[in-house]
């Protein structure tokens, strides 16, 4: 069993995605990010950047409890663990290695500020707006061009990278994106939609989802780090 600490954000959508289409088991510890419980010091034992999703594995590495931090090594951790949507061939696992780190490093990233920015800050800024829509344009036209040369975003097998890459793109809306412009983005979108495991998976946490602009004044200086503007 794999005790799986989720709230249903972007990050979260990617393990749970994983591990229903591992089918590996798993429980559900919810970590509600606008009541502070990431900063608990039980969830700093292990993942201690205070964010989640982090995982406790109790039949880990040599059969002992492993826990992991950090939505892309979980999603290494669990191909390695279940031998699946993860080559064998070192050049394809060079492939999946690179565009996971794009994700981490470069699309979540923009895109989380492009969301907060045009979505939740009460104050608009214009300058930081038209940054990260800009940024968020370049980046889905790099992911556009990948998917415009096969299936799926590393080739024709589908991967922990499309895993970690689609939760990015559900909220295009909010992120200044028309999807009109990235037809090929649009069409893996659907074929991954269609899945079952991504549908169960999105189905997790669904009524747990809370508007954030709603936070209190502490609240807000806890998740984001800055007093909420009057």
């Amino acid at each position: 069993m794999i005790d799986l600490y989720y709230w249903p954000t972007p990050n979260g959508h990617k393990i749970t995605i994983a591990l229903e289409e591992m089918q590996l088991p798993y429980s559900i510890k919810y970590v509600d990010i606008s009541k502070g419980q990431q900063f608990k010091s039980e969830f700093l034992s292990f993942s201690p950047n205070n964010k989640m999703p982090a995982i406790i594995d109790r039949q880990g590495i040599n059969g002992t409890q492993t826990s992991v931090f950090e939505s892309g090594a979980i999603l290494l951790y669990l191909s390695e663990k279940s031998g699946l949507f993860y080559s064998s061939k070192i050049e394809d696992r060079v492939n999946v290695w690179q565009w996971l780190m794009w994700q981490m490093a470069s699309f979540g990233p923009m895109l989380g500020q492009v969301h907060h920015f045009n979505h939740y800050a009460p104050l608009k800024i214009d300058y930081a707006i038209e940054r990260y829509v800009n940024e968020a344009i370049r980046l889905y036209g790099v992911l556009d061009n990948q998917l415009s040369k096969d299936e799926f975003v590393t080739g024709s097998e589908y991967t922990i990278v499309d895993m970690a890459i689609l939760p990015w793109t559900k909220s295009y809306v909010r992120q200044g994106i028309d999807l009109e412009n990235f037809p090929n983005i649009a069409r893996w979108q659907e074929k991954l939609y269609a899945r079952k495991a991504v549908q169960k998976a999105y189905e997790i946490g669904k009524n747990k989802q809370t508007d954030l602009r709603q936070l209190s004044g502490e609240e807000w200086q806890q998740l984001f780090g800055t007093k909420k503007p009057q």
